[in-house]
């Protein structure tokens, strides 16, 4: 008896040992298996617009907003203080979806809400409008006007991963294949449609889904929410997390694209946050503003809520990120224009800092530090290869040439600077009929802490020292013309080699010089 229960006592600890092994092993699998992503963007969010401070000291923008979640956010993950963005939207989210920089893709405006072929640059007196790519992206071979490329999205589905696109596209214009993000790779599509901008952001206004007054930009998918007391913000919060439950239950890796349509016009009052920036003191439309940010913080938070209630947040990366500088016309905002993302010069369409410098933080559990920060300037064309490469997808092939760095390399260590990198933006169009400081027909390009502004109409060169001044106050191209040169130079190679487009002359039908053959 004695050595029956000696054996049996023996065979127990050997279960015991294997099962703890099994266990170990299964943890090492579970941690090994490709994390889940998040890609939180936000529309026309300023680098300002946000209580947690991008620069090197709170200002009186971040006092004025309340974000506690992207403060969460920064202090568990990673800050990028210097990361950009094209000067307005559908440049920008193109570039995402195809890593590659608006010059090349030629989608260096705003796509039409409208029909295909229909061209949102305002007409010029002097310029001819350059033929620009129209009708945005296009995943389908042979539609006129678009790039046709891969998409991001469609390698990460390919590699297993379940896909969901919530709330803005604005890829391609009504009846092109942009126009539905489900043809980009997504294997659930929420409110995604070809238009930039809500109709409205009110329940009560079905998203202005109303017999006779439906136009393009009425939200699609959110008809539960009808007649409710439910702001778009929260409708899509709400329709994102009722998505990631089939991935979650299936235990399968999930890529979640929450594209808000905040902070976009039409200002309206989300009622959950709006009567406290009045009584603050801020005017009608700022308050409105104010509120439309808090409730786009609100949706961050909530998120972040779930993964951790679904035992998630170890395994799931969170990259937040605008997709173009702060609206500072004024109307709709209120105080002077150009105003609304001081100390940076300008606002939205802009190839001035305000238009293009954005917020950006990185949580990576595991790898980022927590609270830490990184100065070298990134691209929004950089998120398709780091995605890809944070999936651990690799050898994939694409129809273009990305543009796009792999940022992993910084995510792992933030002091990490390539002061040689350039980076460039083109906007040789027409946004508004008047122009603003840095709007219309200018290109930039970036590099250390240089940064030349090219002004095609004036036929003008600008050099600012972003080390010194951030705010583009102080034109030193008469003080420093070698950098001035060498950056000119660099700015039309790149655009060359990607066959970018230049206005011409309607007089003469000749093209503007390139920025090499300026005189400085």
């Amino acid at each position: 008896m004695k050595s029956i229960r000696s054996s049996f006592f023996y065979l127990l600890l050997i279960l015991i040992g294997f099962s703890r092994e099994l266990a170990a092993q299964q943890k090492t699998l579970k941690l090994a298996s490709p994390p889940n992503i998040i890609l939180f963007l936000v529309d026309d969010m300023g680098w300002q617009d946000t209580s947690v401070p991008f620069w090197d000291s709170l200002t009186n923008f971040n006092r004025r907003y309340r974000t506690p979640n992207m403060e969460r956010l920064a202090r568990e993950g990673l800050k990028f203080t210097n990361a950009y963005a094209a000067p307005v939207c559908s440049p920008s989210r193109v570039s995402l979806m195809t890593g590659m920089n608006p010059a090349h893709t030629r989608v260096t405006n705003y796509t039409t809400p409208g029909s295909m072929n229909e061209s949102t640059d305002y007409k010029d007196s002097i310029f001819k409008e350059v033929p620009w790519n129209i009708n945005g992206l296009s995943t389908i071979p042979g539609v006129p006007r678009t790039i046709y490329a891969t998409t991001f999205p469609s390698l990460l589905r390919d590699a297993g991963y379940f896909t969901i696109h919530i709330g803005k596209g604005h890829f391609g214009p009504h009846g092109t294949p942009g126009a539905n993000p489900r043809n980009l790779g997504f294997d659930v599509e929420i409110a995604g449609h070809s238009a930039g901008s809500p109709q409205s952001y009110k329940g009560q206004d079905n998203y202005g889904n109303n017999p006779g007054n439906t136009r393009l930009n009425a939200v699609p998918d959110l008809e539960e929410y009808y007649g409710k007391d439910t702001f778009l913000t929260e409708a899509l919060t709400l329709e994102a997390k009722k998505a990631l439950d089939n991935p979650v239950k299936h235990h399968k890796p999930f890529f979640l694209y929450m594209a808000h349509y905040a902070v976009h016009v039409p200002l309206m009052d989300d009622d959950r946050f709006y009567q406290k920036y009045l009584d603050k003191g801020l005017v009608e439309p700022e308050a409105k503003y104010a509120s439309l940010i808090e409730g786009m913080d609100k949706s961050l938070g909530d998120l972040m809520n779930y993964l951790k209630q679904h035992h998630l947040e170890k395994n799931t990366i969170i990259i937040f990120m605008s997709d173009n500088g702060g609206l500072a016309l004024a109307p709709p905002r209120g105080g002077q224009p150009f105003t609304q993302n001081l100390p940076l010069r300008s606002g939205k369409g802009s190839v001035y800092e305000g238009g293009i410098r954005e917020p950006m933080i990185v949580k990576w559990p595991g790898v980022t530090k927590p609270g830490t920060v990184a100065t070298q300037y990134v691209m929004i064309e950089d998120f398709f290869p780091t995605i890809l490469q944070l999936a651990g997808i690799k050898n994939y092939k694409t129809i273009q040439k990305l543009d796009g760095k792999n940022l992993v390399p910084i995510f792992k260590n933030p002091s990490l600077t390539d002061s040689n990198r350039t980076i460039v933006w083109h906007f040789p169009n027409k946004w508004i009929p008047k122009p603003g400081p840095g709007i219309n027909y200018r290109s930039a390009i970036r590099q250390g802490k240089w940064k030349l502004v090219y002004s095609m109409k004036q036929k003008r060169l600008e050099l600012y020292n972003l080390k010194n001044d951030i705010g583009e106050q102080n034109d030193l191209s008469k003080e420093y013309p070698n950098e001035v040169g060498e950056l000119a130079r660099l700015l039309t190679k790149k655009l060359k080699s990607w066959d970018a487009q230049m206005p011409v002359y309607k007089s003469s039908g000749k093209q503007v010089p390139w920025p090499d053959e300026i005189p400085h």
